[in-house]
């Protein structure tokens, strides 16, 4: 049988009106506050709403994270989070289950982080946001606008946090010191996390401590485990710093785009000799990340243009 909220208000929701036809599994998405445990307990019957209705067949099953997976038949279930702790047999087994309760006209409403598991499994995602639906429809397409939103917060939460100097190694001669390492995004506002596909700026400040006739300042990016993802410098991208006497204080920056897939990173940063002999050499100095708002694999994100033809 179908399910029908009706301007249903339970805090965070308020006023939400929507409805999911029998014989369908509907994903649920959303950040903390969105209201989507209310609505799963709304649709179990656990709970009622404090002003709406909600319309739906006698017979209805809530199931929360760590409770025992009963699949017998009713008219709505309500499921939530209640895959994300079963090992793999428990989850095949679930999904064959929720499938067979799909054929025989069961409504299924689940709540996931598994974009994957939403997109193979719903016929329908409800995307809630502070207790309103944000957007509804084809799994792909709400997942997509789902993953934009949550890459933007990320980005955005990226700004209100400063880049802490913590190098898992600092070695040097003293000759000069690196006094920060700033990395920006395509605003040019400092941030921790960038966006693949933006421009992006990494900025050091050195002051030289003595005289070096001609310095050399260089990065390097690293995924956590150390694997060598990007480098560079001033000599090899035949920018003269030019000699410095002591006291001396420059700003280097390195712009480039952020091709990457979504991962952890480190920053490590060296100003040195031509020879490589170290001033101040600071190993993964600075922990960044990168978002986007689709999967890739890997690390470097190549943006294939993919085309198809038919054999001639």
């Amino acid at each position: 049988m179908s399910i029908d909220f009706r301007n249903v208000v339970l805090a965070p929701l308020n006023g939400f009106s929507a409805s999911a036809p029998a014989g369908a599994i509907i994903g649920l998405i959303g950040e903390k506050g969105s209201g989507i445990p209310e609505l799963l307990r709304l649709a179990g019957g656990v709970v009622q709403p404090a002003n709406g209705t909600v319309q739906a067949g006698a017979e209805r099953r809530f199931v929360g994270q760590g409770e025992a997976l009963n699949l017998a038949p009713a008219a709505v279930i309500a499921l939530d989070q209640a895959l994300a702790t079963q090992d793999a047999v428990v989850r095949s087994r679930t999904l064959a289950g929720l499938d067979r309760l799909r054929r025989s006209g069961s409504t299924i409403l689940l709540s996931s982080h598994e974009y994957q598991l939403l997109e193979q499994l719903c016929d329908e995602v409800w995307w809630l946001d502070q207790g309103s639906l944000a957007a509804k429809g084809d799994p792909k397409a709400t997942l997509a606008s789902y993953r934009r939103h949550v890459a933007e917060k990320v980005r955005e939460w990226g700004e209100s946090i400063p880049a802490r100097l913590t190098p898992s190694y600092r070695r040097g001669d003293g000759r000069a010191e690196v006094l920060s390492i700033e990395t920006l995004g395509a605003n040019g506002h400092p941030t921790i996390v960038w966006k693949s596909g933006e421009m992006v700026t990494v900025r050091a400040t050195v002051r030289y401590n003595e005289a070096v006739p001609e310095p050399v300042l260089g990065l390097m990016l690293r995924t956590q485990i150390g694997f060598e993802v990007y480098g560079t410098n001033t000599e090899l991208e035949r920018v003269a710093i030019g000699s410095r006497k002591a006291g001396d204080t420059i700003v280097v920056s390195f712009q480039f785009l952020c091709d990457l897939c979504p991962h952890a990173y480190t920053l490590t940063m060296a100003s040195h000799d031509p020879d490589g002999t170290a001033h101040d050499w600071l190993d993964d100095a600075v922990a960044i990340s990168v978002t986007d708002d689709r999967y890739t694999a890997g690390v470097a994100n190549l943006r294939a243009k993919v085309t198809v033809e038919e054999p001639k």
